[in-house]
């Protein structure tokens, strides 16, 4: 680990975790654990926070690749999900977060027969004989429709890992319907020096593929990652979007 991004040990997992998702998008190796090559299991309590904190992105390499990911990181993310639910005050981001690592994980291992869909946490199946009971439904979106572009690309851009392909969301909806101010929210956040937003916006462009023709999306998240590229979290969102944008282009 690369101690001068941990300024804490939870911060130190998180780099490391978004790390070696960067290394599987890169290599595209079904195969290869993220979360074991980071060091971390289902019963090492700051990798299962962190694992909160990166999310769905944990299974990120499998989505985009299409393949099977490795039994560990399904495990952790469930341990994830289990450990650390939304409070009944939670802000919107997290409900959304939690619901799509749920939904991420049903993708892998579907519930069992009979269970009430998509939004339902009843037993993940990842195997582990762990997974939880109850229902989780599709949280509200209605707060993005009319939040000024500023906010909405924020909100957007925390996320991020919603922006991937064949995931229908009402976050997915509304960032496909308010394409010109997440091009504006981009922008913005370039000047303003926020890679990390920067980035998180610019994978939604490309995750929806309607991003204005003048903005230039692609040298943009050159220079993003280009300036960004120290914090893997930046890098992390800028190679799914360039993997969407190839896959989009064939």
């Amino acid at each position: 680990m690369d101690q001068t991004h941990a300024s804490s040990p939870l911060a130190g997992a998180v780099h490391d975790l978004a790390t070696e998702v960067v290394l599987a998008l890169r290599s595209g190796d079904h195969l290869a654990t993220v979360c074991g090559a980071a060091g971390i299991d289902e019963e090492n309590r700051t990798g299962i926070a962190a694992a909160r904190v990166i999310g769905a992105d944990l299974l990120l390499p499998s989505v985009l690749y299409g393949r099977h990911p490795h039994p560990g990181d399904v495990a952790v993310l469930d341990r994830a999900v289990r450990e650390f639910p939304p409070k009944p005050d939670a802000p919107a981001a997290t409900a959304w977060s939690h619901w799509h690592m749920i939904s991420t994980l049903q993708r892998f291992a579907p519930p069992p027969q009979g269970a009430t869909g998509p939004g339902t946490a009843v037993g993940t199946g990842t195997g582990t004989g762990t997974g939880t009971t109850g229902t989780y439904a599709e949280p509200d979106a209605a707060w993005l429709e009319n939040a000024p572009w500023q906010s909405f690309t924020h909100q957007l851009s925390v996320l991020a890992p919603l922006a991937v392909p064949a995931a229908p969301s009402a976050v997915q909806r509304a960032a496909a319907d308010r394409a010109v101010d997440l091009a504006r929210g981009f922008v913005r956040a370039v000047r303003r020096r926020d890679w990390l937003q920067a980035a998180g916006a610019g994978r939604w462009l490309a995750a929806i593929g309607d991003e204005p023709a003048t903005l230039g999306l692609e040298r943009g998240l050159d220079f993003v990652e280009l300036m960004g590229g120290h914090d893997p979290r930046v890098t992390l969102h800028v190679r799914a979007a360039r993997l969407m944008a190839e896959a989009r282009a064939r």
